[in-house]
């Protein structure tokens, strides 16, 4: 493999880029001294990296100013990579910030697959087993570059991190480790058809932000992008991201109004209307069920803030990795929303020194978990995921009454009963006042007279019945403050007519679900339905609330992004219908307890 292009151009390093650092860096502790400081940055734009004849990638090589060969950062996806240095609040903005990394010393290199931008060859479908093979190849190509030492690991959020499992599978020797944020292994269940359900929203949402015509020729020159940096980077962001955040829905929804290339509208298409199966959906598989072809140290970071995407992969990797156990890692994070990326970047550049500069910097000693616990404010550390001496606690759900009353969560359970709500199509027309008569949502609420931990997956069974064929169920939790205030812990769903459970999928965090073999529900005929919620350690304390609620879509339960949390509105549920929970013992939410309570 050869690189067309190996000398900047006269204008790309007049300006040096802005690093910049924004949102959680480190999980609960300082790590001791850097194994290399200070050594700037500057800019080889535009390297072309063969991957088959007549086909090079294009990719930007950040290296550190002071000459050397330098162990290699590596960020591989479908994005556009003009933007990726410049801080720029873009959603494809996942790279970290290039000069964090030169200045501690090793290079960073942003690439592209192909068919977008620059890049060969033609624009395939997302995460294929041919952009795997050509991750394997630029990994092997930069080890041999003269800036390179030999070393390479892999860095990234969501679509760079969702690469990151796939392509260690392969086993590239000059691979050392790799560092992944928020990221999906079975990409069939975790991205395209959540809880049975198709994603229209998170795929118009992501199509138009990163796949129109624009982003496709985009070129932004190094200069521009320095420029930039010193902008985005600059302590103004302090002022102006909070406003941004605050709008972030309607620039979500604007994105969606986007026109997508006609490739990509193609896609949706597929995704949407014909992928309803594994058969006949588009996405390939993902490295779910061979997870134990990894071997090289890693960590996997999972924000708690995302609750239809990125769910439940970190757990998946961090329970089935062949690597051995005292070289892999799981941070469980706080609910945060940045843009640009830059989380986790100092926690990388610990673990990438402690792994390819042997630093004696402390990471060896961290916890194999640390996770963020709310209502403690703090991070925790354990060595096992679910958490080794934890216990079961089953709540159930009881009646109080009316639908519409607030209901009890019980230890033990009930006498039965059942209560109802109305399952109403989003977009549906209703007359004005129908909630005044009809409940979309049942609430349960137990209240708090100790402290009391909870740690670990989230379970939930139901015995429920319904009046159609299908519908469609949501759970989530919540703490209601003693002065009244609502915070969203976690949330799942289930599609009532995908309810058989797939045990050789599933994880000890996750019930995977068969959504291949619907089984129409007959109505009025109760069914049980178990799914998993999305963790979200916390301390409860006396005086609080646990809340427990249940309906039909997820604009109804979902939280705003501007509070950290990133959700996406489902077409669900498929028609009008009532729905029931029955009470009794197969109506329960089953949580991971430590300590007291």
């Amino acid at each position: 493999m050869t690189a067309k292009k190996g000398k900047p151009g006269f204008w790309d390093n007049l300006i040096v880029p802005k690093g910049g650092l924004f949102g959680a860096q480190l999980a609960g502790w300082t790590p001791g001294p850097a194994a290399k400081s200070g050594l700037g940055c500057r800019v080889l734009a535009d390297q072309m990296v063969e991957v088959a004849p007549s086909i090079a990638l294009a990719a930007d090589v950040y290296v550190p100013k002071a000459p050397g060969r330098y162990p290699a950062v590596v960020a591989f996806a479908a994005y556009s990579k003009e933007l990726q240095a410049a801080g720029v609040p873009t959603g494809n903005n996942e790279t970290g910030s290039p000069p964090v990394f030169t200045d501690r010393g090793y290079v960073h290199v942003t690439v592209t697959r192909r068919g977008m931008g620059r890049s060969g060859g033609a624009d395939a479908i997302y995460l294929n087993d041919t952009d795997v093979e050509d991750h394997a190849k630029v990994i092997q190509w930069v080890a041999d570059q003269p800036w390179c030492d030999g070393r390479v690991v892999l860095f990234g959020t969501s679509y760079y991190a969702l690469t990151q499992p796939q392509v260690a599978r392969l086993r590239p020797p000059a691979l050392k480790g790799f560092f992944a944020n928020e990221i999906c292994t079975d990409y069939f269940r975790h991205i395209a058809m959540f809880g049975g359900a198709p994603q229209p929203d998170f795929f118009a949402l992501w199509m138009g932000a990163n796949f129109t015509p624009l982003q496709f020729r985009l070129h932004v020159p190094p200069l521009l992008r320095a420029l930039l940096s010193h902008i985005t980077n600059s302590p103004l962001k302090q002022m102006w991201w909070p406003q941004l955040k605050k709008r972030m829905t309607r620039i979500m929804k604007a994105f969606q109004r986007q026109v997508s290339t006609e490739q990509t509208r193609q896609r949706f298409a597929g995704l949407t209307l014909d992928g309803k199966t594994r058969a006949t959906s588009v996405l390939p598989p993902g490295p779910a069920g061979a997870l134990g072809d990894i071997q090289v140290p890693f960590v996997v970071v999972q924000n708690t803030g995302y609750f239809n995407l990125h769910q439940f992969g970190a757990y998946d990797l961090f329970e089935n990795a062949g690597t051995p156990k005292d070289q892999r890692w799981l941070i469980v994070g706080p609910a945060e929303y940045e843009l640009p990326v830059y989380v986790w970047q100092l926690e990388a550049l610990a673990f990438f020194d402690h792994l390819v500069y042997g630093a004696d910097n402390g990471y060896a000693g961290q916890p194999r978990v640390r996770y963020w616990t709310e209502g403690a404010k703090e991070y925790r550390g354990a060595q096992d995921w679910p958490l080794p001496g934890s216990t079961a606690l089953r709540l159930y759900p009881a009646s109080n009454g009316d639908d519409a009353a607030t209901h009890r969560l019980d230890r033990a359970p009930g006498e039965g009963g059942s209560n109802r709500w109305a399952a109403v199509p989003l977009g549906a027309t209703v007359p004005a006042g129908f909630d005044e008569v009809e409940t979309q949502r049942l609430t349960f609420e137990l209240p708090i007279e100790e402290d009391m931990e909870l740690t670990g997956p989230v379970t939930m069974s139901l015995s429920f019945s319904c009046n159609e064929i299908d519908s469609y169920v949501l759970a989530r939790t919540g703490i209601v403050s003693a002065d009244g205030g609502y915070q969203i812990l976690s949330m799942g769903g289930i599609r009532p007519a995908c309810r058989r459970v797939e045990a050789a999928r599933s994880t000890m965090t996750e019930i995977a679900i068969d959504i291949d073999t619907p089984e129409p529900l007959t109505p009025g005929v109760p069914v049980t339905l178990r799914f998993s919620l999305t963790p979200q350690p916390v301390v409860l304390k006396p005086g609080e609330r646990l809340r427990l609620d249940i309906a039909s879509r997820t604009d109804l339960l979902r939280s705003d992004v501007s509070h950290g949390h990133v959700q996406f509105d489902m077409q669900v549920p498929p028609y009008y219908a009532r729905n029931t929970l029955h009470y009794g013992p197969d109506t329960f939410i089953e949580l991971r307890r430590t300590g007291k309570g």
